[in-house]
């Protein structure tokens, strides 16, 4: 097994924490908050004014303006900023200049304004040292412990999120691409009913963990419709929502892992389909399925995964006939509809699970 070239790899974990450092989390989570609201209202009046004005236009700041800006006329009038570490605004300013840059280059849209509560994280820089088999060292707030081992590498900054009553730390370190020099080649079909048919006849099932705890969550969301906001209850009943949709996610992305894995280190070649998950998700009633198995994700995972253990993607064109023509002859069939599983070849006569048949033809693919 050959070694290659350096890949950046993440790491998350969850953290194990006393209430003096929940608070310590909380106030720097807090920070990264007002930085990135404050800057986001900042750029939309620039914004506003270029447009209202465009012959005295202001040049749009980067996130270097930005923060010289926050230590003039922020900073400087709320102490409370000083009890953090200095680079968690500055990490969230850059953050917000990224987000107007994927907006202006139209992958993304417009930045949202953050609210307390939902999806609480920020990023330090600087001293970030392992120490030991579970203990992190991070500025300001001081040694975080862990649940699990932590991989003995060096990293200069890490990111602490919350996720329902939990909290997480994350970072990024290089590793060395392996080269399992495997050979042989696999077409993956994804699908609603199963997850993914190998073009080996085999077939994962989908986690559907969804559509397991859709009951549960929907009584859990209706029980807390009258209870007063901001109350105890209230907070309880949050906390234990998010739980069960953390738990969701966690189910979902375990099953992926799994398969990606599968795919990426016994495969020399994997070939999948270029799948318009958005033009798919406009389907209201396929929308909710297709969600479930997380077709995104595991598109997401299978990309890296090859790099990391040296094995090739092949995503084949969107409009590719891989359901429509016969994997036995190469006849083309002029419509298949959703409803016929079994695909019949009206030439030959070949008989073969649907799903199956687009599978061997996306291995053909790359021949």
């Amino acid at each position: 097994m050959d070694k290659g070239v350096a890949l950046l790899l993440g790491f998350k974990t969850e953290l194990i924490l006393n209430k003096a450092q929940r608070t310590a989390l909380m106030k720097h989570c807090g920070i990264a908050r007002h930085a990135w609201n404050w800057g986001l209202g900042l750029t939309k009046q620039i914004l506003d004014h270029n447009n209202a004005l465009p012959d005295s236009k202001i040049k749009f700041p980067t996130a270097i303006d930005l923060h010289k800006w926050l230590v003039a006329l922020v900073k400087s009038e709320n102490e409370w900023y000083y009890e953090c570490s200095k680079s968690t605004p500055q990490q969230a300013l850059m953050a917000l200049r990224e987000a107007w840059k994927r907006c202006f280059n139209k992958t993304a849209g417009v930045p949202k304004f953050k609210k307390k509560g939902k999806r609480d994280s920020f990023t330090l820089e600087g001293t970030v040292k392992i120490l030991g088999n579970n203990k992190i060292q991070v500025p300001v707030i001081g040694v975080l412990k862990t649940y699990e081992r932590l991989p003995q590498v060096l990293t200069k900054s890490a990111t602490i999120s919350r996720q329902a009553d939990k909290w997480f730390i994350s970072f990024r370190f290089d590793v060395e691409t392996q080269n399992l020099e495997q050979t042989n080649v696999v077409g993956v079909d994804l699908g609603v009913k199963n997850l993914a048919t190998l073009s080996t006849g085999e077939v994962i099932a989908g986690a559907k963990s969804y559509k397991k705890y859709e009951a549960k969550l929907s009584r859990m969301q209706w029980l807390n419709r009258h209870k007063i906001i901001g109350s105890t209850n209230w907070k309880k009943a949050q906390i234990a929502v998010a739980r069960l949709h953390m738990k969701i996610a966690n189910i979902r992305k375990d099953t992926l892992h799994k398969l990606t894995t599968l795919l990426a280190k016994n495969h020399g070649t994997v070939v999948i389909e270029d799948l318009n998950v958005s033009g798919m998700m406009a389907n209201h009633k396929l929308a909710r399925a297709i969600a479930d198995m997380g077709f995104y994700e595991f598109r997401r995972q299978l990309t890296y995964k090859c790099q990391l253990y040296g094995s090739k993607l092949i995503v084949v064109d969107r409009w590719f006939p891989s359901s429509k023509t016969c994997s036995n002859c190469g006849t083309k069939k002029e419509t298949l509809t959703l409803n016929e599983r079994v695909f019949e070849c009206g030439d030959c006569g070949f008989v073969i699970d649907r799903d199956l048949n687009a599978a061997i033809n996306l291995s053909k693919a790359v021949s």
